[in-house]
């Protein structure tokens, strides 16, 4: 079984791409300092966001300074409950009554009631017995991989899976082997592997509900009934398809319409539908009471800050109490699909990731920088991200644009496509 690649896809690393010559801390900064300087410079990252985050934004200009209001196709708070209200008024009603936090891990003295209210909310609304609160997504996927699987365990993980698994699996030396994505005649063949070999081991499947770059999903139905058939957990991170998928946003199993209990393991982030920080993992009790004493990056992390907690809760209520929030996010993706789709594009989105392809031959940033120049506010995806023929925009949508909002966007992003030679009518520009 080997190591998995640190230079794959989701998991990538630039290191892999500097000079191994540079030896001193000197020699790699000066070499890595042009990447910095441009990626900088074309506001390609770390742009400043001005006010709270809506489906208008103001962002200040790298090169002016001066703010402007963009609109945003690049955040992952797809229900846009990080600037609602009532979500606002509950971490306030927190930090009154609870402070902003405790100084210390759950297992000690940071887990208080509210912390107690989510970690419950979160199993019912995963059709698990318990769940558990992490600092963060990244967190949740390093403990629990690290805290559950010992030696002679094998994890069998699909290769796009994100980079905290891969972490996790480096950190606790974990048997491991990867399936080509979404393969289901791969991962049937992996498991034949193994059951062959280990009859007797521990196994456990690791995939994502939704996968990050491609916004595809995983066909969890048809997971569940190979693990079932060859005697395997099910582990799914579901980060992008709590909030988005199910009839009540509680993900992907909802999704399909799998019952409590089909998933081992159920891990997800607050960093993306709730808008806010922190993971969670759920399953058995048995499974979480371990897990909060054999999970490293729990038990030596602080708890999440009351106000924290609190805005992730009121977001499961907002949710609950807003069913069709979550219909006009995939109204809304339909909507810009098919304006996308009349220009030409070649699109086909099942969540709320719209990827739109970018030809190598185009650098992504001077589109992302003249889309921001435009109005629009995109997140450029290159090499290693991404095969260097699949660099793309990365458009999330989110349920509280407008239809004016979505017009104008798709109006610019059509001025930009033709300005620089990529748009469809234009096949065959050099």
């Amino acid at each position: 079984m080997t190591a998995p690649d640190l230079a794959h896809g989701e998991n990538f690393s630039l290191e892999h791409y500097l000079d191994p010559a540079a030896h001193t801390f000197e020699q790699r900064f000066a070499e890595f300092q042009p990447y910095v300087t441009h990626a900088r410079g074309s506001g390609f990252v770390l742009r400043e966001v001005a006010g709270p985050s809506g489906p208008v934004v103001p962002v200040r200009d790298p090169a002016t300074g001066a703010i402007d209001e963009l609109i945003m196709l690049g955040s992952n708070n797809y229900l846009g409950l990080g600037n609602e209200p009532k979500i606002a008024e509950a971490a306030i009603a927190a930090i009154r009554e609870y402070g902003v936090g405790h100084g210390g891990p759950p297992l000690l003295n940071g887990t208080t009631t509210v912390h107690r209210q989510l970690e419950q909310r979160l199993a019912e609304s995963k059709g698990c017995e318990a769940a558990m609160l992490f600092a963060s997504g990244y967190a949740a996927n390093v403990g629990w991989v690290t805290g559950l699987l010992r030696k002679g365990d094998i994890l069998l993980y699909d290769e796009q899976s994100h980079a905290s698994l891969y972490d996790g699996i480096q950190l606790g030396r974990v048997r491991s082997m990867a399936f080509a994505h979404n393969d289901l005649s791969h991962l049937r063949h992996r498991l034949m592997q193994i059951r062959w070999r280990n009859p007797g081991a521990n196994v456990v499947v690791a995939v994502e509900g939704v996968y990050s770059m491609d916004g595809d999903i995983a066909p969890l139905p048809e997971i569940r009934a190979l693990c079932d058939a060859f005697g395997a957990w099910l582990a799914v991170d579901d980060a992008h398809g709590t909030g988005v998928l199910g009839a009540h946003g509680h993900g992907t199993a909802e999704h399909f319409g799998l019952g409590p209990g089909s998933v081992e393991l159920s891990m997800g982030t607050f960093s993306k539908s709730f808008a806010s920080t922190g993971g969670f993992v759920a399953g058995s009790k048995d499974l979480v009471d371990t897990l909060r004493f054999f999970a490293r990056s729990y038990m030596f992390s602080a708890a999440l800050t009351p106000p924290v907690v609190a805005s992730v809760l009121a977001g499961i209520d907002f949710m609950d109490e807003h069913p069709e929030r979550v219909r006009q996010l995939h109204d809304n993706v339909a909507y810009f699909v098919k304006g996308l789709r009349a220009m030409g594009f070649a699109v086909d989105p099942q969540t709320a990731i719209i990827p739109i392809l970018v030809p190598q031959r185009i650098a992504v940033a001077d589109v992302v920088t003249a889309l921001h120049r435009e109005g629009v506010f995109v997140n450029g995806v290159e090499f290693p991200a991404v095969p260097r023929d699949q660099q793309r925009l990365r458009i999330s949508m989110m349920a509280t644009l407008t239809r004016e909002h979505l017009d104008r966007a798709l109006d610019r992003i059509d001025t930009v496509a033709r300005r620089f030679g990529f748009h469809p009518e234009q096949e065959g520009v050099a």
